[in-house]
C-alpha cells in the first residue's frame, strides 16, 4: 500500500536536520496535479481537500511524513560554497507508491531552516507558479525533470525588491540528492559519511545496474557504478535541453541532480526567436550557463563529482583516477550520440551521420541570421514533410525566409538518401517538434493573474503544454511568438 517512508532521513543528522515546515496565514489553492496525483497513487483524503491544503500549505503534517532539512554544498558560478542546504524547502519524506517506485515530496517555501543563509525561507507567487508549469510542460516534453503535485498561496507577504504575495511548491523528484550533496561529503567533511551516501545513491537509482556490473565484476566499486551509470544519464538530458532551445541558467552542481532530472526553474526560459547565444538569467552576468554553453558545464560539473568519488572507487589511487578519467572522458561521446538521434528525429533523418552537421549548422544560422522563431521553425519543417501546413495555425503564426525554403532543397536530398519509410519519419517530426512550448511571456501572464488570486491562466497553460506535440483551436494565441512588448528579456530566481 502506497505511503511515506524515509529512508533518507533515517541516514542520520549528518544529512538531514528535522525541520517541520513553518505554518502559515491563510492557505489557499493555486493549483493540484490531479494526473501526477493518480500516478503517485496518492491518497484521495490528500488531494483537494481541507487536510491536503493545511498540510501542503505547512499548517499540518501528512500521516508517516518526517519533515527533513538536507544538507548539501555545490559550486555556484565556479565558486566552492562548502555548506548551502536545503534553505527554504522541507523534504517531507519518500512517497512509496503502491508498485513500489520511491519519489521525495518536498515543500518548497516552506520557511526557514538551520541552512538558511539570512533568507526567510518563503517564495513569492512568481517562482511557484513558473516552476509548476515549466516542470510539468518538460514531463509533457519527454525531458527527465521534478514535478509539482501542488501549488499553495499563503496568505502572507514575502519580501524582495518589491512586497509579493508567497505561496508553497509541493515538488516531486526522484531524490533531491545532487553532485552538491556528495561535495558535502567528500570535500566540506573530507570524507566522514561519504561512503554511506555512495552506497545510498547508487543502490536508490541504479541499483540494477549495479547488480548487472557485479554479476560480471563482484569487485565493481558503487562509486563507479554510480558515475558510470550518471555519465550517459546527465549526457542525454542536456541533449533534450539543447533541441527543444532550453535554457536551466543556474547549472551550479548543487543543481545537478544524481537522479538525472532537471531541477530549479528559477531564471530559466525557452528561446523565442533563435538566439546562439541566448542566456536569460539575471545573475548570469558572464553568460557562463548559456546556451551553448550548457553541455561543457555539465560536463564540468561531472568532473568534479568524479573528483568527489576518487576515494571510493578503487584502492590504489592510480587505478582510481584512470577509472575517473575513462567515465569523465565518455561524457562528449554519450552527448554527441544522444544530441545526434534526437537531431535526426527532429528533421526526420534515418539516423545521424557526420556529415549530417554541415545541413543542420546551415538551419541554425538561417534561424539565426533571419531572426526566425526556433520552436516554430522546426514545427513548420515538420508540416512541410506532412504536406500539412495549410491545415494548422502556422501560415498565421510563421513565415519562412526565403533562404529557409531554399535551405530544404538540400534537406529533401539528404532524405532521399534515407533507409526508412519517409512516412514513418515524418510522423516522429511531429512527435519532436512541439507546437508549443512554456513561451516567456505566457508564463509571465500567468504569474501576474496568480498574484492577484486568478488562476485561470495558469489552469489554461497547464492543460494546454500537457499535450505539445498537436496542435489547438486556441493556437493562435498560445503559440504566437511574443510582441516586442512582450519579449522577456530576463528571468529572476526569486530567492
Amino acid at each position: 500500500m502506497a505511503g511515506f517512508d524515509n529512508s533518507y532521513a533515517a541516514l542520520g543528522a549528518d544529512y538531514a536536520a528535522p525541520q517541520p515546515p513553518t505554518p502559515v496565514a491563510e492557505p489557499a489553492w493555486l493549483a493540484f496535479n490531479t494526473a501526477l496525483a493518480d500516478a503517485l497513487d496518492w491518497p484521495a483524503e490528500w488531494r483537494n481537500t481541507d487536510t491536503a491544503l493545511q498540510s501542503l500549505g505547512g499548517n499540518g503534517l501528512l500521516s508517516g511524513s518526517e519533515p527533513v532539512a538536507t544538507a548539501y554544498a555545490g559550486h555556484q558560478f565556479g565558486s566552492y560554497n562548502p555548506k548551502l542546504g536545503d534553505g527554504r524547502a522541507v523534504l517531507l519524506g519518500e512517497w512509496v507508491s503502491n508498485a513500489g517506485a520511491r519519489f521525495d515530496v518536498q515543500l518548497k517555501g516552506a520557511g526557514r531552516t538551520p541552512f538558511s543563509r539570512g533568507g526567510d525561507g518563503r517564495s513569492p507567487v512568481g517562482p511557484v507558479v513558473r516552476e509548476y508549469l515549466l516542470s510539468e510542460a518538460m514531463h509533457a516534453l519527454g525531458v527527465p525533470t521534478t514535478r509539482a503535485l501542488a501549488a499553495v498561496s499563503t496568505g502572507e507577504r514575502v519580501f524582495r525588491e518589491t512586497v509579493e504575495p508567497g505561496a508553497i511548491l509541493t515538488r516531486v523528484a526522484s531524490s533531491h540528492l545532487r553532485i552538491g550533496t556528495v561535495q558535502y561529503f567528500a570535500m566540506t567533511r573530507q570524507g566522514d559519511g561519504l561512503d554511506a551516501l555512495i552506497d545510498y545513491v547508487t543502490e536508490r537509482h541504479y541499483g540494477a545496474e549495479l547488480e548487472r556490473a557485479r554479476s560480471t565484476d563482484p569487485a565493481v566499486s558503487t562509486a563507479q557504478v554510480l558515475l558510470s551509470s550518471y555519465t550517459p544519464a546527465l549526457a542525454a538530458l542536456v541533449a533534450r535541453w539543447q533541441v527543444l532551445g532550453f535554457v536551466h541558467g543556474v547549472l551550479n552542481t548543487d543543481n545537478m541532480l544524481l537522479c538525472g532530472e532537471t531541477v530549479d526553474y528559477g531564471p530559466c526560459a525557452f528561446m523565442d526567436r533563435f538566439d546562439p547565444e541566448a542566456r536569460f538569467s539575471s545573475i548570469d552576468t558572464g553568460g557562463r550557463y548559456a546556451w551553448p554553453n550548457q553541455p561543457q558545464i555539465a560536463h564540468w560539473n561531472l568532473s568534479v563529482l568524479a573528483q568527489c568519488l576518487l576515494p571510493l572507487l578503487a584502492a590504489d589511487q592510480e587505478q582510481a583516477l584512470a577509472i575517473a578519467q575513462a567515465e569523465v572522458d565518455a561524457f562528449p561521446n554519450y552527448y554527441f550520440q544522444a544530441h545526434g538521434a534526437l537531431l535526426a528525429a527532429r528533421f526526420g533523418l534515418d539516423v545521424w551521420r557526420d556529415d549530417d552537421r554541415k545541413l543542420v549548422d546551415a538551419f541554425y544560422q538561417i534561424l539565426s541570421d533571419d531572426g526566425l522563431d526556433h520552436t516554430l521553425a522546426f514545427r513548420w519543417l515538420a508540416e512541410f514533410a506532412n504536406d500539412s501546413v495549410d491545415q494548422t495555425p502556422l501560415p498565421e503564426l510563421f513565415t519562412p525566409s526565403p533562404r529557409l525554403q531554399a535551405w530544404t532543397d538540400h534537406w529533401h536530398n539528404r532524405r532521399r538518401e534515407s533507409t526508412i519509410d519517409p512516412e514513418h519519419l515524418n510522423a516522429t517530426m511531429r512527435q519532436h517538434n512541439p507546437s508549443v512550448i512554456p513561451r516567456n511571456h505566457q508564463v509571465a501572464r500567468a504569474i501576474a493573474a496568480a498574484e492577484q488570486g486568478d488562476t485561470t491562466v495558469l489552469e489554461q497553460l497547464s492543460s494546454r503544454w500537457s499535450k505539445p506535440w498537436e496542435w489547438h483551436p486556441e493556437d493562435l494565441e498560445l503559440a504566437r511568438p511574443p510582441e516586442p512588448e512582450e519579449i522577456v528579456q530576463r528571468t529572476f530566481c526569486g530567492t
